[in-house]
This record gives C-alpha cells, sequence and structure tokens, in this order.
C-alpha cells in the first residue's frame, strides 16, 4: 500500500512539473505547408516583423512589414492590424516571430507564426 501512494505522489509530481513546464501561449506555431494554407484564405493578414532591410530583400506578397524590435512595435501593429482577421506572422528564422506573437495575443490577436521562419519557407 505504502507502495502505490508513493508512486501515485510521484506521478502527481511529475505530472504537475511537466504542465509548468509548458506554459499556455495563446498562438499556433506552424510548418511550412500548414502556413502556406492558412496564408492562402481570406481571413487573415499576413506580416512580417523582420527588419526594412529583411523584407526589401524578399518577403510573402502581400505581407505588411512592421519591425518587431522597434520599440513602437506595440502600439504600430495595433494601428495597422484588424483584430477580426488571423494574423499569420513571419521573421527570419522563427524566433522574433514568436515574440511578436506573444505581443499580438497579449493585446487580443488570433495568431499563427511560422515556427522556421522566412529562411524555410523560401526554400
Amino acid at each position: 500500500m505504502k507502495t502505490f501512494f508513493a508512486i501515485l505522489l510521484f506521478v502527481g509530481l511529475w505530472s504537475g512539473c511537466s504542465v509548468a513546464q509548458q506554459p499556455e501561449v495563446g498562438y499556433e506555431s506552424v510548418g511550412v505547408e500548414e502556413f502556406k494554407a492558412i496564408i492562402a484564405k481570406d481571413n487573415v493578414v499576413v506580416l512580417d516583423v523582420r527588419t526594412e532591410a529583411e523584407y526589401a530583400e524578399g518577403h510573402v506578397d502581400g505581407a505588411i512589414n512592421i519591425d518587431v524590435l522597434k520599440e513602437n512595435f506595440r502600439s504600430l501593429a495595433i494601428e495597422a492590424l484588424p483584430k477580426d482577421k488571423v494574423i499569420a506572422l513571419y521573421c527570419r528564422s522563427g524566433r522574433r516571430s514568436k515574440t511578436a506573437a506573444k505581443i499580438l495575443v497579449d493585446e487580443g490577436y488570433r495568431v499563427v507564426e511560422l515556427s522556421v521562419g522566412w529562411n524555410g519557407l523560401k526554400s
């Protein structure tokens, strides 16, 4: 009986720890094929969160460019992006897009981000 309670305690503590290590992020991170399917829909705005120079070197057709590294990213995004559409965003490699996604989710947007970034999309 002691063994049973010890196992039950261990499983309870272990499952509690694993849940704590996986916080709710509020956005979906997708691969290239799923991203392409999402941005083909009418209810989606594509957002490129790279620098203007990176955007000028190549981007998804029709994408809006707002650099997530700018101090006023949040206010620029709120001004430019509709809340009634899904925001599909990407950066170069997938790191900055996750930062942007968190900011936009905090502002009440529905967000999908490309996990591998522009580098993965263009290859």
